[in-house]
C-alpha cells in the first residue's frame, strides 16, 4: 500500500499548498489552516472524481446493457440449464455482441477502496504524542504541525468520536466538541451513504429476482447501520472526505443516470411515453429488438430435438417383429426412441409392445 499512501498524500498536500498560497497563507489568510485542510481533502475527492468518471460512464452502460439482455440471459439459461460450459459459452457471446460487461460495475469501488484506505492511514496519524516519522509520505514539519492543529469547529481532523479527552488537552480542545463535530458530520456520512444507494436503485429498478432483491436491501439499509457502529473510530478528516464524496456521487448520479436512464421493461407500473416522442420511439425499438433476440434464441418451428447414441431410423412401418406398435405408421425404435413422449404415451406404447409380443408369442406356439 505505499504507492497509494505515497499517492494520495501528494495529492493532498498539493492541493493544501494551493489553498494556502492563494489565501495568503495559514495563518494570515481568510481561509486559515482549518479551512485550507478541509478544501485540500475536498479537492482529493474533486481528483478521484475526474479520474473515475469516465469509468463512472462505463458502468452505467453497462448496467443498461445486462438490464436490456435480461431476457436473452434468462432464455438462454432455460435453454442451456443442462450443460453449464455451453451455456457459460453462450453468454460469453452474448456479452462480446452486445459490448456488456458483467465486472464493470465492481471496477470504480475496486479502485476508490485503496483511496480510502490510504487517506485514512494518512489523517489519523498527525497526532501531538506522535514525534516519529512525521516526514513520510512527502510531509514537511510545517505539514505535520499545520494539520495536528488544525480544527473545524473546535474539533481537530485527526480525532474521533472515541478520543479521549487528554489527548485533546495538547491541541486546546475538549472532549464534548470533538463528539458534537464527529457525531453531526457521521450522521451526515450516513445520510448521504444511504441517500446515493436509495438513487442508483430507484433509478435503475428494484430486482425481480429474490435473491438480487435481497443485496440491494442489504446494501440499502445494512451498510448505513453497520457505518452507525464503525464511524466513531474514523478521524473527522476522513469523515469529510466520505460526506463530500457522496455528495458529489448523489450529483455525479443524477447527470449520468438522466443522461442513460434505464430501460422501461422492468418497470412494469411505470407510466409510458406519450406517442411520437423520442422515448416513445426508443422504447419501441427496444422492443422489436428484444423480440427478435427471443426469436433468434427460441427452436426453429417443426425442429426435431437431437438425439445421442446414434440408432439408426427402422424401416417405415416396422416395429417390434415387424409389427407397427405405435399406431401411428411413424418408426420408433432403437436407443433414445421415446425420450420425448408423455409419461401416459410411454405406458401406452409399452402396453402395445407387450400385448404384440404375447401375440407373437401365441402365433409360434
Amino acid at each position: 500500500m505505499e504507492w497509494a499512501y505515497n499517492g494520495v498524500s501528494w495529492v493532498l498536500l498539493r492541493w493544501h499548498d494551493l489553498w494556502s498560497n492563494v489565501f495568503g497563507g495559514d495563518d494570515n489568510g481568510f481561509l486559515q489552516s482549518d479551512w485550507a485542510w478541509v478544501l485540500a481533502i475536498v479537492g482529493v475527492v474533486i481528483t478521484l472524481r475526474i479520474i473515475l468518471f469516465p469509468l463512472f460512464v462505463k458502468q452505467i452502460q453497462s448496467q443498461r446493457a445486462m438490464q436490456k439482455l435480461a431476457p436473452e440471459i434468462k432464455a438462454l439459461q432455460e435453454r442451456y440449464k443442462n450443460d453449464r460450459e455451453t451455456l457459460q459459452k453462450e453468454m460469453m457471446e452474448l456479452y462480446r455482441k452486445e459490448k456488456a460487461n458483467p465486472l464493470m460495475g465492481c471496477l470504480p469501488i475496486l479502485i476508490q477502496m485503496p483511496v480510502f484506505l490510504a487517506l485514512f492511514h494518512i489523517l489519523r496519524r498527525p497526532d501531538p504524542a506522535q514525534t516519529m516519522n512525521i516526514n513520510l509520505y512527502g510531509w514537511t514539519d510545517n505539514d505535520w504541525s499545520t494539520y495536528v492543529h488544525a480544527k473545524l469547529f473546535g474539533a481537530p481532523f485527526w480525532s474521533t468520536f472515541l478520543t479521549p479527552a487528554d489527548d485533546l488537552i495538547p491541541v486546546d480542545s475538549s472532549s464534548l466538541n470533538v463528539k458534537l463535530v464527529a457525531g453531526i458530520l457521521g450522521a451526515l456520512m450516513i445520510l448521504t451513504t444511504f441517500l446515493t444507494t436509495r438513487q442508483m436503485i430507484l433509478k435503475t429498478g428494484w430486482n425481480e429476482d429474490p435473491n438480487q432483491r435481497m443485496i440491494q436491501k442489504v446494501m440499502l439499509y445494512g451498510i448505513p447501520v453497520i457505518m452507525v457502529f464503525s464511524a466513531g473510530a474514523f478521524p473527522i478528516g476522513v469523515v469529510i472526505y466520505w460526506t463530500i464524496n457522496n455528495l458529489f456521487s448523489l450529483a455525479q448520479q443524477q447527470y449520468v443516470l438522466r443522461k442513460y436512464p434505464p430501460p422501461q421493461q422492468n418497470t412494469a407500473n411505470a407510466k409510458p411515453p406519450k406517442p411520437g416522442t423520442k422515448a416513445h420511439e426508443k422504447m419501441l425499438e427496444e422492443q422489436r429488438e428484444t423480440e427478435q433476440r427471443r426469436k433468434d434464441l427460441a427452436p426453429k418451428p417443426g425442429q426435431k430435438p437431437k438425439q445421442t447414441g446414434g440408432a439408426a431410423k427402422p424401416a417405415s412401418g416396422s416395429g417390434v417383429n415387424g409389427a407397427n406398435v405405435n399406431g401411428s405408421g411413424a418408426a420408433k425404435s432403437g436407443p433414445g426412441a421415446g425420450k420425448n413422449l408423455s409419461r401416459a404415451e410411454r405406458i401406452a406404447r409399452a402396453k402395445k409392445v407387450s400385448g404384440a409380443q404375447q401375440a407373437s408369442k401365441k402365433k409360434k406356439g
